[in-house]
């Protein structure tokens, strides 16, 4: 039986007017993890990665990390749905920087929010997929992997949205759950899926054993 490992990317820029890009503390996460993974002699039959620059820079971190990877094949399914667009869907109006925790948590009301309405089909953002699409991209990468990959450790580098959306094909979560689910995703965190022909069974959820040594205990972030 293989395993799919399925990694939110490294910290990224949250607040900032690109958020699509690894911050230094992203990068550590990253090569920490590849690291991690070499330490323990893991090696990777396939990647898949989303196309964002968050999820191909995290794959490089944990490239350098593990000292080499196969070649990644990018998925735009693997991709984060907009949250930008989202809330503007629920809010029009500007939100300043999210600069204090106040701001911080009615960003991610708000989000949430959106979240459920369009997850619940009321909802349609400006140039954004509807949820069913959403979901059905990351259903057919599922597919994929237990049709070509049963046997085998496959590397797969996302977002939580995506992360969180598979974890909910695998268990059948209602919508509220999986959005949970999302909120809780740490950056670099790993999600392991059992691989066989038949089904992928969830093995473990959010981990970040590369990150348990004490001097590591600052590096855990969110967003």
């Amino acid at each position: 039986m293989g395993t799919l490992y399925l990694v939110r990317h490294g910290q990224a820029s949250f607040g900032a007017d690109d958020y699509d890009q690894l911050s230094e503390r992203g990068h550590e996460q990253a090569v920490r993890l590849g690291a991690y993974w070499r330490e323990r002699g893991l090696q990777f039959d396939a990647v898949l990665c989303g196309t964002l620059r968050r999820h191909v820079q995290t794959l490089a971190g944990i490239t350098e990390g593990l000292g080499g990877a196969p070649e990644a094949l990018s998925l735009p399914e693997l991709n984060e749905y907009d949250s930008l667009a989202l809330i503007r869907a629920v809010h029009p109006s500007p939100l300043p920087a999210p600069s204090t925790p106040e701001l911080y948590r009615q960003y991610f009301r708000l989000l949430c929010d959106a979240l459920a309405q369009w997850m619940g089909g009321t909802l349609s953002p400006e140039g954004m997929p509807s949820w069913e699409e959403f979901r059905s991209g990351v259903h057919g990468i599922l597919e994929q992997v237990r049709q070509q990959h049963a046997g085998h450790h496959v590397l797969l580098v996302s977002s939580g949205g995506p992360i969180s959306a598979a974890v909910g094909e695998v268990l059948s979560t209602p919508p509220e759950v999986t959005i949970a689910l999302n909120m809780r995703i740490r950056n670099s965190a790993v999600t392991e899926f059992s691989v066989s022909p038949k089904r992928l069974m969830l093995q473990t959820f959010n981990t970040l054993a590369h990150l348990d040594a004490p001097e590591y205990r600052d590096w855990v972030t969110h967003a």
